[in-house]
């Protein structure tokens, strides 16, 4: 594994630990509508034959979590394996793109009104796994990328519903072998999605 995403992951549960000990930690999951950004197609590294922004479908994810309460404000960082998928039409042809990502978002929520809680931070995010399916994956830019998370969550007792929206920062090409010689299909593999997320913590301050 990548020595800068295990360090990164070591921290990360060393916060959650830490949030254990002030605050409280517990699992969480979760369902998404991902899209992912255009696929473009090159001949000979010369004149782009197609423009396709793909089509929105749905992923999962699970993971743990940690919280450190702070008064009214709070910092909420997890670790969670996530599951994308986006469609392409490709010669007239619905292609699926799927991904596999470590993302380790840290949150700095506020409490409002009541259950009612809003939140935002970035997302470290590790590329374990790129398929598009029917074609041979050659290289992505970037294993490691950030991204951002914001939303509004509620609590009730020790169960958590939280729905927020994340986006990635920077542009990020993944690269595979097209059918016919010399020719290349590049899809920015950055994400954009809708996550509707459910939680439970485990353990709690006293």
């Amino acid at each position: 594994m990548n020595k800068r995403i295990l360090a990164l992951s070591v921290a990360l549960l060393a916060i959650v630990f830490y949030a254990n000990a002030q605050s409280g930690f517990g699992i969480k999951a979760g369902l998404s509508y991902n899209t992912t950004g255009e696929l473009k197609e090159f001949i000979n590294e010369t004149g782009t034959i197609i423009d396709n922004k793909g089509n929105g479908k749905s992923g999962y994810n699970f993971g743990v979590y940690g919280k450190l309460g702070l008064g009214p404000i709070f910092l909420r960082p997890e670790l969670v394996y996530t599951k994308t998928t986006s469609k392409y039409i490709l010669n007239s042809v619905a292609v699926d793109y799927r991904m596999a990502r470590l993302d380790m978002p840290v949150l700095v929520g506020i409490k409002l009104i009541g259950p009612l809680n809003v939140f935002a931070g970035p997302a470290f995010q590790y590329v374990l796994d790129n398929d598009f399916k029917g074609f041979a994956y050659n290289n992505i830019e970037n294993d490691f990328t950030v991204g951002l998370n914001l939303g509004a969550s509620l609590e009730l007792g020790r169960l958590g519903i939280d729905v927020r929206y994340e986006r990635g920062f920077s542009q990020n090409e993944v690269e595979f072998a097209g059918v016919g010689p010399n020719v290349t299909y590049r899809l920015d593999s950055r994400p954009e999605q809708i996550i509707i997320g459910i939680s439970y913590q485990l353990s709690a301050k006293k």
